[in-house]
């Protein structure tokens, strides 16, 4: 299925409520995510392989269904990509979209698989390249994060009404606390282990799904850099958490992760707590030039 937009687009001029959208996102990745949890639960999950080798399974689809026809209910002229989203919807016009959904409905569909808790429910608002409201939803641990652009960011449990105001740990100190995936433990003990002799001790912790992003929202670590391919539906509600919890994401460049772009595909990078800290100075010479040549 793709996504379904009713009615005229929206134009650039036109400037949604934040604030009135971040409530309509989180229980539509409420709802999304405790439609996975019933195929988690029943702990039988057939897998399926899209083209690209990455696993799809029935809780993927109807949490993008879900989310799919209620954001197309609530804003019916923002068009919405997500990761389950026909290959038409990933093309050229896409570029011309000054706001759009970006939607992981299953984050971490291995973890999901595999029977660990860490799969997350994302969806994200991007502003032409950029993401300015997020919502990371992991439903097997009741954890729900959610941001917007001048509104901070919130962490909040299931069960309680209650939110907290989530915020970075600036400045970093010693033991550097060093997230990376559990699928590729390897690029970041490289990267941060070998060649942060400047911070002395690290810590690393393996994670899956945009949880990365959110532990560095709420000051629980320093830096994730992730040195393989990624999509921008993987990253864009994490980083919408973090940017407005005072972190970053950067390119091995140095610049803000962007959206919108001709290739979905992220380039390298480094999502981090305190965008004054210079990360990249622990990258050896040959990823610079994975980037720049």
């Amino acid at each position: 299925m793709t996504g379904r937009h009713g009615g005229a687009r929206m134009q650039a001029g036109d400037t949604p409520d934040l604030a009135s959208l971040i409530g309509p996102a989180r229980e539509l990745a409420h709802g999304a995510g405790e439609l996975a949890l019933r195929f988690f639960r029943e702990g039988s999950v057939e897998v399926d392989y899209k083209s690209d080798r990455s696993p799809v399974t029935a809780a993927d689809r109807a949490a993008h269904e879900h989310i799919v026809t209620g954001l197309a209910r609530l804003k019916p002229s923002m068009p919405v990509l997500s990761e389950e989203s026909g290959d038409d919807l990933r093309g050229g016009r896409r570029l011309d979209w000054p706001w759009h959904w970006l939607v992981d409905p299953l984050d971490g569909t291995k973890e999901f698989v595999r029977g660990g808790q860490e799969f997350t429910v994302n969806i994200a608002l991007i502003q032409a390249d950029r993401p300015v409201l997020g919502v990371v939803y992991a439903p097997a641990k009741g954890e729900m994060y959610f941001a917007h652009q001048g509104g901070g960011a919130y962490f909040g449990r299931q069960g309680s009404d209650a939110a907290e105001k989530t915020g970075v740990r600036r400045p970093p100190a010693s033991p550097l606390r060093v997230l990376c995936s559990r699928s590729h433990t390897a690029s970041a003990v490289e990267l941060y282990d070998r060649y942060v002799g400047a911070m002395g001790e690290t810590q690393q912790r393996a994670m899956s799904s945009s949880l990365k992003f959110c532990l560095i929202a709420r000051g629980e670590a320093d830096v994730y850099p992730r040195m393989r391919p990624t999509s921008e539906w993987d990253t864009a509600a994490g980083q919408a958490v973090l940017e407005c919890a005072g972190g970053a994401v950067i390119d091995l460049e140095g610049q803000p992760l962007r959206y919108r772009k001709p290739d979905i595909l992220n380039p390298l990078f480094i999502a981090c707590g305190d965008p004054e800290h210079d990360w990249l100075q622990y990258l050896p010479r040959q990823h610079h030039t994975i980037v720049s040549g």
